[in-house]
């Protein structure tokens, strides 16, 4: 088993927002920080900043950077928007994200409707930097603003028979083209997490992207974030939630089960079936730049891998 011990991304990494709103800011602390990361080896290995201004993002002491604005909002996937990757940044214009409720269901004690803005109300929103992986060989460095998905669950009160947890996007076939037109993923899109994945302090609730809101194209106006699986696992447009004793069928499941997997953790020894997985092009770089070497969990092994102790790694990915 292929396990990185070396520390990552700590859940306890949070960039204030004026970090990222303020430039000249962000270079008086710049010091400090690296002061920090240099006594912290969490801090120290993976961790990312950025300047507002993202067509020119800064190193890292670990050799990443984050990734431009534009490069991620203008190439990404949304399949209810089209195939291509510029598609939903052309068409998700039109998303109706006002007003937005978020319901929890299934095998809890206190189920119910959230309004969006009731969530930004009730849980403090935190600025993480994370590591994307796409399934398709492609990667970012991201940093987002959200808050643990389990701390929404908690107040929900799973029973002890919750073993998994249902993601449902939202169903708009009148501004989701494919929605009307492509047979070949289940709508609306659904995704899933074991339990103890979602109640991981990494996995997170985004409502937002490199210090504003989220854009349409990217799941707006909250979507679930899990940086060490595979992207097609950060659902977008959430609408509802499901506490469940039985793992969810999922889109992707459904749709291609050899291809792609319930749990899709990122391993670079476990290729896909038509490429190999060992390695990334992060988005933003020159075309020639040399392809990045992935790591196991997606560089998040020291915080994740004891989640999957005494399973069959390969057959979890």
């Amino acid at each position: 088993m292929l396990i990185h011990t070396r520390p990552s991304i700590h859940p306890s990494e949070i960039t204030p927002e004026k970090v990222w709103m303020e430039r000249r800011q962000w270079i008086q602390t710049m010091g400090s920080l690296m002061g920090v990361a240099a006594s912290s080896p969490i801090l120290g290995m993976n961790s990312a900043f950025a300047q507002t201004d993202s067509e020119s993002p800064i190193a890292t002491r670990s050799g990443l950077t984050v990734t431009p604005f534009d490069a991620v909002t203008r190439y990404n996937n949304f399949y209810e928007f089209g195939w291509d990757k510029t598609s939903p940044s052309r068409l998700a214009a039109e998303l109706r994200t006002e007003p937005w409720t978020v319901s929890i269901e299934g095998l809890c004690e206190k189920p119910g409707q959230w309004g969006f803005e009731d969530l930004l109300k009730r849980f403090p929103q935190q600025e993480h930097i994370y590591r994307f992986r796409c399934v398709e060989g492609w990667s970012a460095v991201i940093p987002w603003r959200g808050f643990p998905l389990g701390e929404l669950l908690s107040t929900a009160q799973p029973l002890s028979s919750a073993r998994f947890v249902k993601f449902t996007s939202v169903s708009q076939p009148e501004t989701m083209p494919m929605q009307q037109q492509d047979k070949l993923l289940s709508w609306p899109y659904v995704e899933g997490l074991q339990m103890n994945e979602a109640m991981h302090p990494l996995t997170l609730l985004a409502t937002g992207m490199y210090g504003r809101d989220l854009p349409k194209q990217n799941g707006a106006p909250l979507r679930l974030v899990v940086p060490w699986k595979y992207g097609f696992k950060s659902i977008k447009s959430i609408v509802r939630i499901e506490l469940t004793d039985t793992p969810p069928a999922t889109s992707w499941s459904l749709a291609a089960p050899e291809d792609y997997g319930f749990y899709a953790n990122v391993n670079p020894d476990v290729p896909h079936p038509r490429w190999s997985q060992a390695t990334e092009r992060p988005l933003g770089d020159p075309f020639f730049t040399p392809r990045r070497r992935t790591e196991i969990f997606n560089g998040y092994a020291y915080e994740v891998a004891s989640l999957y102790l005494g399973l069959d790694l390969k057959r979890h990915f």
